[in-house]
């Protein structure tokens, strides 16, 4: 039995996509859940050189044998979804969804334009914040997909209790991962930069939470890392420490190409920074992972494009993996140095333990 949480460590698009997308395929995952809603996509490179891109399902899905879940807590918009399963070539077999997610109306698109939270916050318009409202205030145009049915019928055949799916699963000595979304930077109650947040919680515990799991049933958090963290477009979005230009990442680490990223879902160009250490700090104090990941090492060099395995990476990553793990007392376990699920590794060091405690670690 396990049970695993990927959480991101900074302000999204860290690689959580990636990080699960590796681990279900190594770790033969028999359950994968992604938490959240379409306002935040996960990404991979896959082998064929094409880049995948999942608002709703889970990365998961590139295993065939796995099992898809969107778990109550989540938010669904019907047409991104449906597309989602056939664009993929998904089987419906494979995909359940709690029927006590909340569906995105267009409304709560229309809303959140006439309230400029664009111009306010950088939302990406999707609706997310809008529906989370509406889910609170519980009126009487709030609808569970158990609800909508009729209007769309091709629901009826995925509708599940995901809760209890999951529970069944570890019980029976099942393989479960939890995918969570977007950074626990942006967590609307961890953050230190509220009102500039996400509309939901972050965290590890927030994304058990959405799926009605035990933590006591936890037995791996996974915390992803970025070599230079991003946020997305627009100063209104909120602060980003030791800001720099992709430019200057191309000239320092010697990469022949322009490596300007551009956001998932609203295609602008990230923001971009030098790696955050008391933010990581914070989502290790908060998170507890029991390992890390690391990815961009391609970004401190180009000599580490492709690599894969300990041994081939630049002096300037093996420095800086090992500077993460003293500062926060938590083993790197995946490295990633490229894009493509071919450019990530495993490998642990076995040098560091991981500590109940922060406090001796950022004493020093």
């Amino acid at each position: 039995m396990s049970l695993w949480v990927v959480v991101g460590g900074q302000y999204g698009s860290e690689g959580k996509g990636k990080v699960s997308a590796f681990i279900t395929l190594k770790g033969d995952i028999d359950i994968c859940v992604r938490c959240g809603g379409p306002n935040s996509g996960h990404s991979f490179t896959h082998e064929d050189g094409t880049t995948k891109v999942l608002r709703q399902l889970p990365t998961g899905y590139i295993n065939p044998r796995t099992r898809l879940l969107i778990p109550a807590g989540a938010l669904i918009d019907p047409a991104i979804l449906k597309g989602e399963l056939d664009s993929f070539g998904i089987s419906a077999s494979r995909v359940g969804i709690d029927e006590k997610c909340f569906l995105i109306q267009n409304s709560d698109r229309e809303l959140e334009k006439e309230l400029g939270l664009r111009e306010r916050l950088s939302s990406t318009l999707c609706g997310v914040g809008a529906a989370v409202s509406r889910r609170v205030l519980r009126g009487p145009d709030a609808k569970l997909a158990k609800d909508a049915v009729e209007t769309y019928p091709w629901l009826r055949g995925l509708l599940t209790d995901v809760s209890q799916e999951v529970n069944d699963a570890i019980d029976r000595g099942g393989k479960v991962l939890i995918e969570g979304t977007q950074g626990f930077g942006l967590s609307l109650y961890h953050s230190e930069h509220y009102p500039r947040t996400t509309s939901r919680d972050t965290s590890a515990a927030g994304f058990l939470s959405e799926v009605g799991v035990s933590p006591r049933l936890v037995t791996e958090i996974v915390v992803v890392f970025r070599t230079f963290p991003i946020r997305v477009a627009g100063a209104q979005a909120g602060p980003m420490k030791d800001e720099i230009t992709w430019e200057q990442i191309r000239r320092e680490s010697g990469y022949p190409h322009d490596i300007t990223e551009m956001t998932s879902v609203t295609n602008k160009v990230r923001r971009v920074g030098r790696f955050d250490w008391d933010l990581a700090t914070r989502a290790v104090s908060v998170n507890r992972p029991t390992r890390l990941a690391i990815n961009g090492l391609d970004y401190l060099s180009f000599k580490n494009k492709g690599v894969s395995d300990w041994g081939s990476l630049s002096s300037e990553a093996e420095e800086f993996v090992r500077r993460l793990e003293s500062s926060l007392m938590t083993s790197v376990c995946y490295f990633g140095c490229g894009p493509s699920l071919q450019e990530m590794f495993r490998h642990e060091i076995g040098e560091v333990e991981h500590f109940p405690s922060l406090a001796s670690a950022n004493s020093r």
